[in-house]
């Protein structure tokens, strides 16, 4: 779609952003972009077979940075009127010079013949049935299919809450290199939460799927997987029993085991932290970091992920970054700040939470390749150790990489074969370490298509994925 397209939505045209830039620009910064967003998300909630919340929320602003020096300054203005952006740059080119030891220069006044950045080859997006042709009395039978599905699998559930997410974004950028781009991403996602009785104990379960589609993912294989993982999860914990803590073996099930790889060494490998010199890997660029065979990739193209994009919010194409290949460490993650203090290209990870944020380097889907091992030779390799399947949160130290993480569901591995449920367990570690323990990567790679957000300064939507992998030592905290 041709970015003059998008003029009318915003209310504006090239000679306002001209003058815009030009104010940017005005204490002469030396690069200047403004990000333009409107976007319209809807929330539906079915609980106790009622919908007790039905919302909408519409967001419309722009977004203005001017870099100068080693110094940037972002405002933002919740109007795109002339002079309230033109009193947001002012702002904005302020702050840029605020703090910089260069001289004061007034910037050169420039038309601007702004080209449009070219799309990645194949869009990891597309929308089918558009979210707008939708009306809340068309989207509840959805949910209550799906509380009708996890309430028909026993009798031991009392509770069910179900709720459906989606939202349209339209994008339109502009920076002072001429560079201009265009783009509407949707997403949504699908939730349920049940709670089960059974034997006077009272436990519960969840599951959440979330994707860059239109109203077509709502499928009944969709709403009946959904259904059927909260409800076996829920089942699991009656019979699960935390287990003994410390040091010993772990096999990280494939999938959602992704989340300790993004936070215990992902975020490590974001250029805003080795340019701070405050990661554990800032040294380690072009170094082996783990063992041979082991990929590490962070891709802004996974087919309807909720990390893609056809962009980043600096204009910049998506692409697929090897951050690790073979074992060695092979780039990080930049935005264009980074790129260019590193005298390197961006990657394609500047994101930022909506037009209020100026973007910072930041991960889209990050997942481990698969290796050649089957997940019954990495499980029958532990004589006594854990199999954990299902996180929840945690907590990670990035300049060191130390984390601890809550597992709400893995097994006993004894003797080379699963045994008792487990849950509530503690696994404490390194993450760079972790990448040094792995002994064994398995084929069966898997992208966990959960509703993550990473928390890091901002709100952002991320994805994360691996294979089963077997890690000779990790503590794992549980009964004393």
């Amino acid at each position: 779609m041709d970015y003059r397209e998008y003029l009318e939505l915003f209310k504006i045209n090239t000679s306002d952003v001209n003058k815009v830039l030009q104010t940017a620009l005005s204490h002469g910064a030396r690069f200047a972009d403004l990000y333009f967003e409107y976007s319209v998300a809807n929330s539906l909630t079915l609980k106790e077979h009622i919908v007790g919340n039905a919302a909408s929320h519409q967001d419309y602003g722009i977004g203005i940075r001017a870099v100068k020096g080693e110094s940037t300054g972002y405002a933002y203005a919740e109007s795109t009127e002339l002079e309230d952006m033109l009193r947001a740059a002012r702002v904005a080119a302020s702050i840029a010079d605020s703090n910089n030891n260069l001289p004061l220069a007034i910037g050169i006044e420039s038309r601007y013949d702004f080209k449009q950045v070219g799309r990645p080859a194949v869009s990891p997006y597309h929308i089918e049935k558009g979210w707008d042709e939708y009306t809340v009395k068309q989207k509840v039978p959805v949910l209550q299919t799906l509380e009708k599905s996890i309430f028909s699998k026993g009798d031991e559930f009392v509770k069910v809450i179900c709720s459906l997410r989606d939202s349209l974004t339209h994008v339109l950028y502009f920076n002072s290199e001429s560079e201009t781009f265009c783009d509407t991403m949707p997403m949504v996602t699908l939730i349920a939460q049940c709670v089960g009785q059974k034997d006077g104990k009272i436990e519960n379960g969840s599951c959440s799927r979330s994707f860059r589609c239109g109203f077509e993912m709502l499928s009944d294989e969709l709403i009946e997987e959904v259904a059927s993982r909260a409800a076996a999860q829920c089942r699991f914990m009656f019979t699960a029993k935390q287990p003994k803590g410390g040091e010993m073996p772990v096999v990280l099930a494939s999938g959602a085991s992704g989340i300790l790889l993004h936070e215990a060494v992902g975020h490590a490998f974001e250029a805003d932290f080795i340019r701070k010199g405050t990661s554990i890997f800032t040294d380690s660029l072009g170094k082996r970091i783990c063992n041979k065979g082991i990929n590490i990739v962070d891709s802004g193209l996974v087919q309807r992920n909720r990390g893609s994009l056809n962009f980043d919010d600096e204009g910049i194409p998506s692409q697929e970054t090897y951050l690790v290949r073979d074992g060695v460490l092979e780039s990080f993650m930049h935005d264009r700040i980074s790129a260019n203090y590193f005298g390197v290209k961006s990657t394609g990870n500047g994101r930022r939470e909506d037009f209020r944020f100026p973007p910072i380097p930041r991960m889209r889907c990050t997942y481990m390749e698969s290796g050649d091992c089957e997940e019954s030779q990495a499980i029958a390799s532990v004589r006594n150790g854990i199999f954990v399947k299902d996180f929840s949160n945690g907590q990670v130290q990035i300049g060191e990489g130390d984390f601890t993480f809550f597992v709400k569901a893995g097994y006993l591995i004894e003797n080379g074969r699963l045994t008792q449920p487990v849950k509530d367990i503690n696994i404490i570690g390194n993450g760079p370490q972790v990448l040094k323990d792995i002994t064994m990567v398995c084929n069966n790679a898997e992208i966990a298509n959960s509703s993550w957000v990473c928390g890091k300064e901002q709100q952002c939507a991320v994805s994360c994925g691996m294979p089963t992998v077997a890690v000779s030592k990790l503590i794992v905290g549980g009964e004393s």
